[in-house]
């Protein structure tokens, strides 16, 4: 016969593994924030998650590409091509997107720009130089919030077509209509939303920890990931306002083209699926 010791033992056991479980959620969701690029759950709503389980080849997505398809949304490209699509998040200008440019242009590589509000209203000569060269801006939303938290397609819109206006304003041509989740949060009605808006949704499948602009990446420890990771039909997410990324984007696209690879721009991955 079991004594009032022993249930009082097993309930206390059970707080404990309760208040285990609440811990080790919150540190995956915290880890996720920081570092969009590592897998920290199997759900198709939340932190965009990637595993990279062989070199060369493309990672383990937290939401397969058959699912995204029927948004309209995308990861990478469905091809044993070496052939990359450089995308670049921008939020704000601090020097370092000229360099950028410049590289792009020498290896006449298209990218694609996903650009917030704050960066067309204060650097629209870049803006203009982007489109000049033949790169694409994309909807980054106006605001940069958690668009997962989200719920009506009446804010969720006016975040990407406050966006469109102010495009248009500085270049005079419309925005393409290519969407990049702020943090890479999501949600199945947000991908439902953005594909009714008549938008394409883009993740990315190679990203590194470039956006702290106090705590920069060695060259070394970019080309680790970013040369490592490389593989076929790659959406590759780097951000602007990374020094390193200015200093080696050169070098970087350099020895891409010697493993094989050549740049196209999105337009082409959507032509592919």
């Amino acid at each position: 016969m079991k004594t009032a010791s022993f249930y009082i033992k097993k309930a206390v056991e059970l707080v404990f593994l309760a208040a285990l479980c609440f811990c080790l959620g919150d540190s995956a969701a915290r880890i996720g924030q920081r570092y969009p690029f590592v897998t920290v759950s199997a759900s198709a709503d939340g932190n965009w998650g990637l595993s990279f389980q062989q070199e060369g080849k493309p990672p383990v997505a937290n939401a397969p590409a058959e699912y995204l398809q029927q948004f309209n949304a995308y990861y990478a490209a469905k091809t044993d091509e070496k052939v990359l699509y450089l995308t670049f998040d921008a939020g704000y200008e601090n020097g370092c997107t000229a360099a950028i440019l410049d590289a792009l242009k020498k290896h006449q590589a298209p990218a694609t720009f996903f650009l917030v509000g704050n960066y067309l209203e204060t650097c629209p000569e870049l803006v203009k130089r982007m489109t000049a060269e033949g790169h694409t801006v994309g909807n980054h939303t106006y605001h940069h919030p958690d668009m997962s938290k989200i719920s009506t397609k009446e804010s969720f819109s006016k975040e990407l077509q406050d966006l469109e206006k102010l495009y248009e304003q500085v270049t005079g041509e419309p925005m393409k209509k290519y969407y990049r989740p702020p943090q890479g949060k999501y949600s199945e009605s947000n991908l439902k939303m953005a594909q009714e808006l008549g938008y394409s949704t883009f993740f990315w499948s190679l990203a590194y920890v470039d956006w702290y602009e106090d705590k920069q990446p060695t060259k070394e420890e970019a080309f680790k990931k970013l040369l490592g990771r490389i593989h076929p039909g790659a959406v590759v997410l780097l951000h602007s306002t990374s020094k390193t990324n200015g200093e080696i984007l050169d070098e970087l696209l350099t020895k891409w083209e010697e493993m094989g690879y050549r740049f196209a721009s999105l337009d082409e991955l959507i032509s592919r699926q």
